[in-house]
C-alpha cells in the first residue's frame, strides 16, 4: 500500500464513530476525472452485489456496457438468473449474457485496482457494506448508483454527503425507485399546492420485516463451497460465523449487516412526507419496540455489539421542531402494525396492509401505497380541486422502471438525476434515527446542524460504527 493510502485508512480509523468531527474536512477530489460522455455512447458500468436485487438492477441496463460483476457467492448469482421472479423480467437473459461475459471477482477492493475503464457501479450489497463501496468508487472518480438504504450510519451518510460535494461532476443516485414514479410526484405537488390544508401529522407504514427478526442468534455452520464469507464479512466488526439465515436474504434483520424494516422500507415512504413538507432533520425521535431477542440483560448492561437481530416490530415518532409554519410529527409502524384511525377515515376504506403513507391536513387527508402508488384523496370536493393543482415536478421517463436509466441519462448530460445524494442523505439520516433511537431505548433530542444527540451522550455511538481492520470507512 503506497503511504498516501495508508495516512488516509489511519485519519479514517481516527474517526471511526466520530460524527461530531466535519465530514467535509476530510472529503478529497477524486483521484481522476470522469470520462467525458455523450448521449450516444454507451456508460462502462460494474456491478456490486450481483445476484437479487443487483440483477434486477442490471435489467435496466443491459443497454450498457457491463464490464464486470462482484460478488462473493456466483452460485447464488446463477440462482437468481433462474428465480422465477427475475424470470418475469424484461432484459433477464441480455444480462446473463452480459455476465457471463463479464470479469468476475469476490472483493471489491480488487475489482476497483484492477478495473481502469471503469465509468460507475452500481452497489447492492447488503446495507453494512454500501457506505465502504461508495466512498472507495468516488474516491476512483466513479459514478454511483447505491441501494437503500444509503448508509448503515448516520456518519457515513454525512461523509457521502461531503464527498459528493467535493466531486460534483459524479453522478449520484440512491435506489428509491419511488422518487422517479409519476403517481409519487403527483403527491408532492398535490401536498405542496395546499390540497388538504397544512399538514402536521403524518402516518408511515409497512408489513415488513418478512424476514427473521426477534429471534437469537444461529449456530455458526462452514460455509457453502464457492461462498467467499470473511469477504461478505466485510466492515462488519463482529466475529460471526456463516450461517444461511443471514445470507442472502435474510441480513436486514441482524443488527451487524442490516438495518431491520425501517432501513429496508423507511427510504420509499418516508420519501414522500420528506420530500413534500421540507420538514428539515428531526429534532426528537422516540422507538417502541417488541422485546430484543436473547438475553434483555445485554441491552440493559449497554452491550450492543452482542445483541443479534432486531425486534420484531417497532414504532417509531419523529418530530420536525423546526418545520416552516410549525412542528410536524410523522409515526413509523412496522411489524404489521397499522396506525390508529384517524377521525373522518371513510369506514369502508381500508390501509394497504402491505405498506402505505397518510398525510393528515387541516382540510383532508391523503393516502397512498408504497412507492407513492395509488394516492386516495378524503375529503369533500377533493378531486375536482386537484385537478386545479399544475403539474410542477419534471417526470421521468418510464416512472418507476426508468430509475436506473435516469441515473445513465444523467451521467451522459441528458436530464437531471432524480435522487442525488444531497436529498438522500437528509432522508437516509431520518431514517436511520430511528434506529439510533431503538438503540438507545429512550427518547432522542437530535441537533442537524451538529450531527449529535443533545440528551443522552451515549446515543452518540449509534451514530457512528466500528470498523473491522481493512474495512475502514
Amino acid at each position: 500500500m503506497a503511504a498516501h493510502d495508508a495516512s488516509r485508512i489511519t485519519r479514517r480509523r481516527l474517526l471511526a464513530g466520530a460524527v461530531g468531527t466535519s465530514a467535509a474536512a476530510f472529503a478529497a477530489a477524486a483521484l481522476g476525472a470522469p470520462r467525458r460522455l455523450a448521449p450516444s455512447d454507451r456508460v462502462n458500468v460494474a456491478v456490486i452485489g450481483a445476484g437479487g436485487q443487483g440483477a434486477a438492477n442490471m435489467t435496466k441496463l443491459v443497454d450498457q456496457n457491463i464490464v464486470a460483476t462482484c460478488d462473493v457467492d456466483y452460485d447464488h448469482v446463477a440462482r437468481s438468473l433462474l428465480d422465477r421472479h427475475f424470470q418475469m423480467l424484461p432484459g433477464r437473459q441480455p444480462v446473463k449474457d452480459a455476465y457471463d461475459k463479464a470479469t468476475r471477482y469476490s472483493d471489491y477492493r480488487k475489482m476497483f485496482d484492477a478495473e481502469k475503464g471503469l465509468d460507475a457501479v452500481l452497489i447492492a450489497t447488503p446495507d453494512h457494506h454500501h457506505a465502504v463501496a461508495a466512498r472507495m468508487a468516488i474516491e476512483r472518480g466513479l459514478h454511483v448508483y447505491v441501494q437503500k438504504p444509503l448508509t448503515y450510519t448516520v456518519e457515513e451518510g454525512r461523509r457521502l454527503l461531503a464527498l459528493s460535494k467535493a466531486n460534483p461532476q459524479l453522478v449520484t443516485q440512491m435506489g428509491c425507485q419511488g422518487h422517479s414514479g409519476d403517481d409519487g410526484r403527483r403527491v408532492v405537488e398535490l401536498i405542496r399546492g395546499g390540497l388538504i390544508g397544512p399538514v402536521r401529522e403524518v402516518h408511515v407504514w409497512t408489513n415488513r420485516p418478512v424476514w427473521p427478526q426477534g429471534v437469537a442468534r444461529p449456530a455458526p455452520q462452514p460455509a457453502p463451497d464457492g461462498f467467499d464469507w470473511p469477504t461478505w464479512l466485510g466492515p462488519a466488526n463482529v466475529d460471526w460465523g456463516y450461517n444461511p439465515d443471514y445470507a442472502h436474504f435474510n441480513w436486514r434483520g441482524w443488527v451487524p449487516f442490516g438495518s431491520g424494516a425501517l432501513g429496508d422500507m423507511g427510504a420509499h415512504l418516508i420519501d414522500f412526507p420528506v420530500w413534500a413538507l421540507q420538514p428539515g432533520l428531526p429534532t426528537r425521535i422516540e422507538t417502541r419496540h417488541s422485546r430484543w431477542a436473547g438475553n434483555a440483560s445485554l441491552w440493559e448492561s449497554k452491550r450492543p455489539a452482542e445483541l443479534t437481530s432486531f425486534p420484531l416490530a417497532s414504532i417509531t415518532r419523529y418530530e420536525f421542531g423546526k418545520a416552516k409554519g410549525g412542528a410536524i410529527h410523522l409515526t413509523w409502524y412496522d411489524g404489521g402494525v397499522l396506525p390508529p384511525t384517524p377521525p373522518g377515515f371513510p369506514a369502508g376504506l381500508q390501509m394497504n396492509p402491505d405498506g402505505g403513507v397518510l398525510f393528515v391536513g387541516a382540510h383532508g387527508m391523503l393516502m397512498h401505497e408504497t412507492y407513492g402508488e395509488k394516492p386516495t384523496l378524503i375529503g369533500e370536493g377533493l378531486d375536482e380541486k386537484a385537478k386545479r393543482i399544475p403539474q410542477s415536478l419534471p417526470r421521468i421517463k418510464d416512472g418507476l422502471g426508468g430509475h436506473e436509466q435516469n441515473w445513465i441519462r444523467a451521467i451522459r448530460g441528458e436530464e437531471a438525476i432524480s435522487c442525488p445524494f444531497d436529498y438522500a442523505v437528509p432522508l437516509n439520516e431520518t431514517m436511520i434515527l430511528g434506529i439510533v433511537a431503538l438503540k438507545a431505548d429512550q427518547p432522542i433530542d437530535y441537533d442537524g446542524a451538529s450531527g449529535r444527540v443533545t440528551n443522552a451522550a451515549d446515543a452518540n455511538q449509534y451514530l457512528g460504527r466500528q470498523y473491522r481492520k481493512g474495512w475502514e470507512l
